[in-house]
C-alpha cells in the first residue's frame, strides 16, 4: 500500500460536486480528510491523505486534475529517537526503501534519512515508538 498527503485547491465551479466520493468507487483508494474548507460556489481547500496502490492514486489524481483541482504533494519526514531505540531491528525488515538496515558485523540498526520515502511503515513496526512521522513546515502552516 502507498500513502501520501496532498493539498487540494478546488475551483469555485467544482466545489459543490461530490468529486472525492468518486475516488473510492472508481479508483479504489481510501482517503483521510485532515483539513477541509469548502463552501458551495467558492474556492475550496482540502488536505487529504490518499491510501491505495500507487497506480490507482496516480489515476485518482489525474481524475481530480480533470476538474481543475490544483494538487500539491506534502512530504512526510520520518525521524528516529535514538534514546528510545534499543536496536531490535523490527523496522529493518519492513522498510521498502532500505533506509533502515542492519550494519554488519556489529548488528547496529542504521537509519539513512536520505533513502527514506516517508511511507511510515517503520512507525507501526517499532515496538517502542522510536520512529516518528512529522510533516514538513508548509503543512504545519496549513493545519493552523
Amino acid at each position: 500500500m502507498f500513502s501520501r498527503i496532498y493539498v487540494l485547491r478546488f475551483p469555485r465551479e467544482t466545489s459543490d460536486q461530490p468529486i472525492i466520493c468518486k475516488l473510492v468507487k472508481q479508483y479504489e483508494v481510501d482517503f483521510n480528510i485532515l483539513k477541509a474548507t469548502i463552501l458551495p460556489h467558492d474556492e475550496g481547500l482540502m488536505v487529504l491523505e490518499l491510501i491505495g496502490h500507487k497506480n490507482n492514486i496516480k489515476e485518482a489524481l489525474d481524475y481530480l486534475k480533470s476538474f481543475g483541482v490544483s494538487i500539491k504533494s506534502v512530504s512526510t519526514i520520518i525521524c528516529r529517537d535514538d534514546e528510545k531505540c534499543f536496536q531490535c531491528g523490527a523496522c529493518t525488515g519492513i522498510c521498502p526503501a532500505s533506509a533502515l538496515y542492519l550494519h554488519r558485523p556489529d548488528m547496529a540498526v542504521i537509519f539513512d534519512p536520505e533513502k527514506c520515502t516517508g511511507c511510515g511503515l517503520c512507525v507501526a513496526a517499532c515496538p517502542v515508538r522510536a520512529m516518528e512521522v512529522s510533516l514538513n513546515q508548509s503543512v504545519n502552516a496549513i493545519k493552523q
